[in-house]
């Protein structure tokens, strides 16, 4: 909607601000550069001089920056949007900035260019349904040579309208799309970002998808449309007057969720997951930084020998190793052109497949790729463990991910290497398999409130698998390479360590994958180093906590 009103950026260029008195009359001037000129060419002619190449000159970059801001401000979007690189895409940004995001007024105030780019801050109103509101914000531009003409033009952006605009993303006032929450714990406690940071996007993801369900009623935004595809939820910029919440129960325990935020900001960067075995519900979630990238539940990495567990599990099912069995652990084995080896190329004579699981021997499970066939690994992980199955937690995850992959590669899938790739998520889910024998789905939400299908693995553990992997998670816990972290647990638990090796990186990411009675949790350490020194006290604290 545009209003007509006047728009003015005043003062001088980076002195202070751009002087204009156009009027705002909200539609789009047609007298603008028709060969996107900057301001002051005055020459449409042919010209036979040779192209001017390099970056733009200080003078450039002024007054490129000074006729943008000043055609933006006026409502002059063709002309603004001749000044840019991509004047498609400009023309349809700076239309949307007035008749989607409501924008009835804006001043553009400069700041100090550093080099091509020129910072400069927003003051506009959003004017919709007889509400209106003031809206400040930061934001930058940055001028570069056209290879064509020359001419010195703004490098169009979507942030240039607004800093956390993406491709594809558009900016919208109106009534919101979803209505706010009150997301509550599994006791009725209330969970905010503020108490909670970790847990923001999450509860924008909770609002997004459960704002109506909830039964609250929609109050007017200004808001961040994410474009198709994309991971991030829609992100609300401005209030204009609020809605009313509706309540959303989830199966968060406040009190561990406080443990899990604890433990984690200990780290520069870590993640861990808290689920409840004998349901499913996902008791905890935290990342450290808590802003950003959602690790525990979207994270890609390489599981390093906490993968085991499933490894462990596809070998005894085929007959290949049991517990009490004699199992070689070499200092080396050599497959698909590989030479692989131990952490400090240790090796265990005469030892059996617990000692070699306890100890997290490499080579014990290298030497077994050429007795399996090449999905045999992948079938064990989706058929039993549930991963990759497109679970419907209630917000988005990543699923997990063995591929079926062959020679060398396969080789290291069986240590947590090659294409494989987990979550803190999906290694609580996998903890909590193994000491059940029956993978159910994680999920935050009950099914109940949207009727989804949670995904089911096609068949349970065999119990003699289950009672084995348990005594070898176990012993790993009690007197091999998680035996430190987990001193002094009581109960019914077990554990399992990792360590994955990532390319051009000094230190490892650190994995810990455990369980205890009915609780189970992973957690990582990117660039941490041995799993059970790094992730081992984080899931350690936890599991003291709640299980």
């Amino acid at each position: 909607m545009r209003s007509g009103a006047r728009a003015a950026i005043v003062g001088a260029v980076f002195a202070a601000m751009v002087g204009v008195a156009g009027c705002g009359s909200g539609q789009d001037e047609a007298s603008g550069p028709k060969d996107g000129a900057s301001a002051g060419s005055g020459d449409d002619k042919p010209s036979l001089k040779k192209v001017k190449t390099g970056p733009p000159s200080a003078a450039e970059v002024t007054a490129t920056a000074r006729a943008f801001l000043t055609a933006w401000s006026a409502g002059e979007t063709a002309k603004a949007a001749a000044l840019t690189d991509d004047g498609d895409a400009a023309t349809a940004a700076l239309r949307g900035y007035r008749e989607k995001a409501h924008v009835s007024k804006v001043e553009l105030r400069p700041g100090q260019a550093s080099g091509a780019k020129v910072p400069f801050s927003v003051s506009a109103r959003i004017s919709y349904a007889g509400e209106s509101a003031p809206w400040t914000y930061d934001s930058s531009l940055t001028v570069t040579r056209d290879t064509t003409t020359g001419k010195p033009v703004v490098a169009w952006k979507p942030s240039v309208v607004h800093p956390g605009l993406g491709e594809g993303d558009t900016l919208k006032t109106g009534a919101a799309e979803a209505p706010p929450i009150k997301a509550v714990d599994r006791d009725g406690k209330e969970l905010t970002a503020a108490e909670h940071p970790t847990l923001k996007t999450v509860l924008a993801s909770l609002r997004e998808r459960y704002g109506k369900k909830a039964g609250g009623t929609a109050g007017v935004e200004t808001w961040i449309a994410r474009g198709k595809g994309a991971k991030s939820p829609d992100k609300t910029l401005k209030v204009l007057s609020k809605g009313t919440p509706g309540t959303l129960r989830t199966t968060i325990d406040a009190s561990l969720q406080r443990t899990a935020e604890q433990q984690v900001n200990k780290r520069a960067k870590a993640s861990v997951v808290a689920v409840k075995p004998s349901t499913g519900e996902i008791l905890a979630l935290a990342n450290s930084p808590a802003s950003g990238f959602n690790t525990a539940l979207q994270g890609s990495y390489a599981p390093g020998s906490t993968m085991k567990i499933i490894t462990s599990a596809t070998l005894i099912d085929k007959g290949l190793a049991a517990y009490g069995k004699a199992h070689p652990c070499p200092k080396y084995f050599s497959y698909g052109g590989w030479k692989f080896q131990n952490d400090d190329k240790f090796e265990i004579k005469n030892g059996t497949f617990e000692q070699s699981f306890a100890r997290s021997c490499n080579t014990a499970f290298i030497s077994q790729a050429g007795k399996l066939k090449d999905d045999d690994l992948t079938k064990e992980a989706r058929d039993v463990f549930g991963i990759g199955l497109n679970w419907q937690t209630g917000v988005p995850t990543f699923d997990g991910s063995v591929p079926v992959q062959s020679a060398a590669s396969k080789a290291a899938s069986l240590i947590g290497q090659g294409g494989v790739r987990m979550n803190p998520l999906n290694m609580a889910s996998v903890a909590a398999t193994a000491s059940t024998g029956t993978f159910r789905q994680p999920y935050l939400v009950s099914p109940s409130l949207d009727n989804r299908t949670l995904a089911k693995a096609s068949r349970t553990m065999k119990a003699g698998t289950k009672d084995q992997l348990r005594k070898l998670m176990r012993l790993t816990a009690t007197s091999g390479t998680a035996a430190e972290a987990m001193a002094g647990m009581s109960g019914d638990f077990g554990a399992k360590t990792g360590s994955a090796e990532v390319d051009n990186q000094e230190k490892p990411n650190g994995w810990f994958s455990a369980y205890r009675n009915d609780l189970a949790a992973a957690g990582v350490v990117p660039a941490g180093g041995h799993g059970g020194d790094t992730a081992g006290p984080i899931v350690a604290a936890l599991l003291r906590a709640g299980g």
